[in-house]
């Protein structure tokens, strides 16, 4: 499967075709599927355009990604970020009336769990994102592997080849463990495009967008969203 990770907290300084409002989420949605996309993950924004988990914000940009782009699953960020005060995010998740398919959360972020609990507790799949070995093991010792959608294995390195050893040491500890939960594999920048190859030639899922990267794998410049996924879509092929 892949995914398009559409704008996560990026803005127009970093590239002008990052979609922020409402209306260019589902337009860049639509166009993220025709290119190839099978899920989304997107970060709803308010009206100033910064990241929102507020009820109506969360509401407006799925209710127009849904007009446009029917039957796609969604899903979005739940960072700690977004709304650092834990209680005031968990009222915010509480309070959506219209819910994506799933949510990503962070599991080094204080207040993770509950996080997860309310996510539950509205129906929403969880995505759990860990982001190293210490990630995979308090995943492991938690029993959290029943409860989530999918495992990301989100591997944050500015050099490739840490991100791919810090993925296998991971890997090998869910593997130790038997836990066979789904996995997508992602990275970020610089090791964005080796962890997309990464997932080709392991077999999991895995996603492109301009929250992950700003570049073609040729380092130049990409004008889309639709243009990173056309070649992620090219590197799963050849790696399948």
């Amino acid at each position: 499967m892949l995914q398009a990770c559409l704008n996560g907290g990026r803005s127009k300084a970093d590239h002008p075709s990052v979609p922020v409002s409402a209306a260019e989420i589902a337009a860049d949605a639509a166009a993220a599927r025709a290119a190839g996309a099978q899920e989304l993950h997107i970060h709803p924004r308010n009206a100033d355009g910064s990241e929102s988990l507020a009820p109506e914000d969360v509401a407006r940009c799925l209710e127009n990604i849904r007009r446009k782009v029917p039957n796609i699953p969604i899903g979005v960020g739940t960072g700690a970020w977004i709304e650092p005060h834990l209680a005031t995010r968990l009222k915010q998740i509480e309070a959506w009336e219209i819910t994506p398919d799933y949510a990503s959360v962070n599991l080094n972020e204080t207040g993770a769990i509950d996080v997860i609990d309310a996510l539950l507790a509205k129906g929403i799949g969880i995505e759990a994102g860990l982001w190293n070995t210490k990630d995979v093991r308090q995943f492991i010792n938690l029993g959290l592997s029943g409860m989530c959608l999918r495992i990301l294995i989100e591997m944050i390195f500015d050099d490739p080849a840490d991100a791919e050893r810090e993925y296998l040491a991971c890997k090998t500890l869910l593997d130790d463990a038997g836990i066979a939960a789904p996995i997508l594999l992602h990275g970020d920048g610089p090791s964005a495009w080796r962890m997309v190859e990464l997932a080709a030639r392991q077999g999991h899922d895995t996603r492109m967008g301009f929250e992950d990267c700003l570049l073609l794998p040729t380092r130049q410049a990409a004008s889309s969203n639709s243009d990173l996924i056309v070649a992620a879509r090219e590197i799963m092929l050849r790696g399948s």
